[in-house]
């Protein structure tokens, strides 16, 4: 006889540990040990630098520990990390334009740099080509791209988390799509 294998819900185990004072503690292990790599991978696309990353993950842990009662289950877990993922990193990179008020030569510290200097990248030239492009675009631009391309996000679900319009943020895509094509073949 065949046994049937119970479909294992890992959110629900997690939520399950977390609602329980007793096993409250173990629940976080066990949704860190589930979604920590996938955050730590769309945080990385818009932050960028390793250590950044790292702090932006911290700080994105803090948040889900502080604020999960708040989950009411409406949405996967993962999409619920994800969101929190994406402000974490939107308010780090607006604090950290706020930071920069000296101009800084981009050669030394541009993204190129940055990807091949890292030993946790190891990404072929087509994926440097196209960090290298994106790193030619303005932080509204380029977030927009990665929300829409790479996070696979509707202009809504964008202009939600962003506060502009969907007529602005179309307008961003489409001009950082303009110009990573423009860059590409220019190499």
């Amino acid at each position: 006889m065949e046994a049937i294998q119970k479909h294992f819900d890992p959110d629900k185990e997690i939520l399950e540990l977390l609602n329980d004072s007793n096993s409250r503690e173990q629940g976080f292990r066990l949704l860190v040990s589930t979604y920590q790599e996938r955050m730590y991978w769309q945080i990385r696309k818009m932050v960028i630098d390793h250590d950044d990353t790292n702090d932006v993950l911290q700080n994105a842990f803090i948040k889900v520990s502080k604020g999960i009662q708040n989950f009411k289950g409406d949405s996967k877990l993962y999409t619920w990390l994800h969101r929190i993922s994406i402000n974490e990193s939107i308010t780090f990179l607006n604090k950290k334009k706020k930071k920069a008020t000296t101009s800084i030569d981009r050669e030394d510290t541009g993204l190129e740099h940055t990807l091949k200097a890292d030993q946790y990248f190891d990404g072929n030239e087509v994926e440097i080509l196209l960090q290298q492009a994106l790193d030619t675009l303005p932080d509204k631009q380029r977030q927009v791209f990665l929300l829409r391309y790479e996070s696979e996000m509707s202009y809504q679900a964008i202009s939600d988390l962003l506060g502009t319009s969907i007529g602005g943020l179309k307008a961003s895509y489409h001009h950082a799509v303009r110009k990573i094509e423009s860059f590409i073949k220019a190499r």
